[in-house]
């Protein structure tokens, strides 16, 4: 079965908007570029929360010269920090920066964001001088691996060792995991996974940015088929979860929970056992969101991912290119000491 980038299908949109998590009543007010050949999401925002590009810095700058940061206008996809392409369809590009352009001026809005597209974005937009920010995620690739054990052939002894006693450490926990995909997910288990996901946002003293409602409109929806989840039992007692999309390439990890805590679920969960379906099933590429430098130790090199930003102020977008110019390079230094640490033998890390 043929499965496209879940993030900008329809049904992805609908839930995220019709469950409340991205609509006016939480900060975001959508005003979509949609013309006959062309989708772009393009929320007008009164703050920054579920992006995931840090610029509270850039806020402060505009508060201190008296002018107001807020709202802005966003294309992203909402709580997803992952790179791919936004839009559908074949863009007018002209067209598309008219369409921001007129919307900025219209909602008074200080600027216009684009998280995480894909090179194919970036290339269209070349024309268009926006400033470039960089940032250093992790990620797995899938280099035609037999089996988890071809995975770990490719790594140095000692982490072969301590990949093996992590995993084992669960087990002799006395903890049973399954997993299962598409309609083969029983529908208790949706009811388990949401209350370990609430649970890792009450542990902060912060509220979920999605619902129940959300994830049952999405697993109602055309993205049934891209769902999978992976459950942790001690006995019949739900103790974590973890929630993933995919897609024909690309495995994306996107939520974990527990409600009690066992040395190394967390990295069997949202980790190995994702590694196990991308060989299953020949997925190439395995996303598990941001930050985390435990990642590399088990495999997840570090690339480069990017953003790009207009600021309506000419000064302000002078500033914030050369912020993003400068930025990078640290981040560059970042993602080359990055794979220094990386656990394959050396004949096997990638270029």
């Amino acid at each position: 079965m043929n499965f496209d980038y879940p993030f900008l299908q329809p049904d992805f949109f609908a839930a995220l908007e019709q469950s409340g998590a991205a609509a006016p009543e939480s900060g975001w007010y959508p005003q979509h570029l949609a013309t006959a050949d062309v989708w772009m999401p393009l929320y007008l925002k009164t703050h920054n929360r579920g992006e995931y590009v840090f610029d509270h810095g850039w806020a402060q700058a505009y508060a201190e010269h008296g002018l107001n940061y807020f709202p802005r206008l966003v294309t992203a996809v909402p709580f997803s920090p992952l790179v791919g392409p936004r839009w559908r369809g074949q863009p007018d590009v002209a067209l598309l920066r008219s369409y921001v352009e007129q919307q900025a001026r219209e909602s008074r809005a200080s600027s216009w964001h684009l998280l995480f597209p894909d090179q194919t974005a970036q290339d269209a937009l070349e024309d268009w001088p926006l400033a470039r920010r960089e940032a250093c995620h992790f990620r797995w690739f899938n280099r035609d691996y037999a089996d988890f054990e071809s995975f770990l052939a490719t790594l140095t002894s000692r982490r072969r060792k301590s990949i093996r006693r992590e995993r084992q450490s669960c087990m002799s926990a006395d903890v049973r995991i399954e997993q299962a995909s598409g309609e083969d997910i029983p529908e208790n288990w949706w009811k388990a996974f949401y209350a370990c996901y609430v649970a890792t946002y009450y542990k902060r003293g912060q509220r979920p940015y999605l619902s129940e409602d959300f994830f049952d409109r999405l697993r109602r929806s055309s993205l049934a088929g891209q769902l999978m989840l992976v459950l942790a039992f001690t006995g019949d007692e739900p103790v974590a979860a973890a929630f993933y999309l995919f897609d024909q390439h690309t495995l994306y990890g996107r939520y974990w929970g527990c409600l009690r805590e066992f040395d190394g679920l967390h990295f069997e969960l949202c980790y190995y056992r994702g590694i196990e379906f991308c060989i299953r099933r020949g997925l190439k590429e395995f996303d598990p969101g941001v930050q985390g430098e435990h990642k590399i130790l088990r495999g997840f090199e570090p690339v480069i991912t990017h953003s790009l930003h207009w600021m309506r102020e000419p000064a302000f977008h002078r500033a914030v290119t050369d912020f993003c110019e400068r930025e990078a390079v640290m981040v560059r230094a970042y993602q080359q000491e990055a794979r220094t640490l990386l656990p394959y033998r050396q004949a096997e890390q990638a270029g």
